[in-house]
């Protein structure tokens, strides 16, 4: 399939830049994958809009504050002449943390990458926190072993000195706000460097609401990462290798999905994370034939979903808009058609839907 036919347009004034005051607030777009109708309405309307039977997939994992600043110190082997050791005490130094791989050790995206050696730390804040760059690796990526110079911990460094990782479209600094609102009410286990942001719209009374309709809930995590937003720089899709994600279904989540299935009980994923590591648990335990439909347990999600792909667990999703030519719209095009999938997109931007990860969201059924 070739890139050009997942693009459309979206004027830059619909890109959300805040969130609404109101988590509820969203507008909602309804799409019917089978005959391409769709409907306008809002979120708040979701409880009213469940059949009652089904079992909504919630992604719990929480973002982690991933853009941390420092300045250079130099090669710990290296004895620096005077100009060097200048250049390191005012060169600053953008550290990305992308996925955590060991006991305080990370990949990490680093800016001025080029100049970064192996061997060369960053010091952060007052010098309370440290990395050293000890490996190389893909997509220019870099693995930083972090220790702590006081009492504190590497992970509440991070909490202190980070900051929220906003993506790219969003054109301002992060802010205070960010750190509570680019989080779901549901969000527990930290390692995710970017919003579930489907999950972004739920407040504790739409959960209520949800819960009083009959509507069975169930959790897991995915860390998302590179896989979810790098972008597609092949002409086609199939030419585009996807990072890999760390996902985790816990063992009551896997009995609840797997008794859903049995019964004829709709899934309803909420976003296209837990999509992601739903289908790739499922892969799983076709390919060690399992009994049932979805394996628990820790994985790396390395599907790609694109248009032709078989889904097994999934019936129903809750996303936000996504980029033209990326993954995620792949993924959406997969589900629904991408002829169904890109009119509701076009109708989305008439009609002045908000776009990306603070704006309004599709229901697809």
């Amino acid at each position: 399939m070739r890139l050009d036919e997942l693009d459309y347009h979206l004027p830059q004034d619909q890109i959300a830049q805040r969130p609404l005051e109101r988590r509820e607030a969203s507008r909602l777009l309804l799409l019917d994958r089978a005959t391409g109708a769709f409907q306008d309405g809002k979120f708040a309307q979701l409880p009213e809009l469940l059949h009652g039977d089904e079992l909504l997939v919630l992604n719990n994992a929480r973002v982690i504050p991933a853009r941390l600043f420092g300045r250079r110190l130099g090669v710990r082997s290296q004895k620096p002449s005077r100009a060097t050791r200048a250049e390191h005490l005012t060169g600053k130094v953008e550290v990305f943390l992308t996925r955590q791989i060991g006991a305080d050790v990370w990949e990490a995206l680093v800016h001025p990458g080029r100049k970064m050696r192996l061997g060369e730390r960053i010091l952060f804040g007052n010098g309370e926190l440290e990395g050293e760059i000890t490996a190389r690796g893909e997509f220019g990526s870099r693995t930083l072993q972090f220790v702590s110079h006081d009492q504190r911990s590497v992970r509440e460094h991070f909490e202190r000195l980070g900051h929220v990782p906003l993506p790219p479209y969003i054109d301002r600094a992060d802010e205070e706000a960010d750190r509570e609102r680019y989080q779901t009410i549901f969000a527990k286990r930290p390692g995710a460097i970017a919003a579930p942001t489907a999950g972004l719209h739920f407040s504790p009374e739409i959960l209520e609401r949800i819960a009083k309709r009959g509507v069975e809930t169930c959790e897991l995590t995915l860390d998302v990462g590179l896989g979810t937003f790098q972008p597609i720089h092949s002409e086609t899709l199939e030419g585009h290798v996807m990072h890999s994600e760390t996902y985790e279904i816990p063992e009551e989540t896997a009995a609840q999905i797997n008794s859903a299935h049995r019964k004829g009980r709709r899934v309803f994923a909420v976003g296209t994370t837990v999509v992601r590591a739903l289908e790739d648990a499922a892969s799983r335990a076709v390919e060690s034939v399992a009994k049932d439909l979805v394996l628990a347990g820790r994985a790396d999600a390395k599907l790609f979903i694109t248009p032709g792909f078989r889904f097994r667990v999934l019936d129903q999703l809750l996303t936000n808009f996504h980029l033209p030519r990326s993954t995620l719209l792949a993924l959406v095009c997969a589900f629904a058609g991408r002829e169904h999938v890109l009119a509701a997109y076009w109708h989305a931007v008439e009609a002045g839907y908000r776009f990306y990860s603070y704006g309004d969201c599709m229901l697809i059924r």
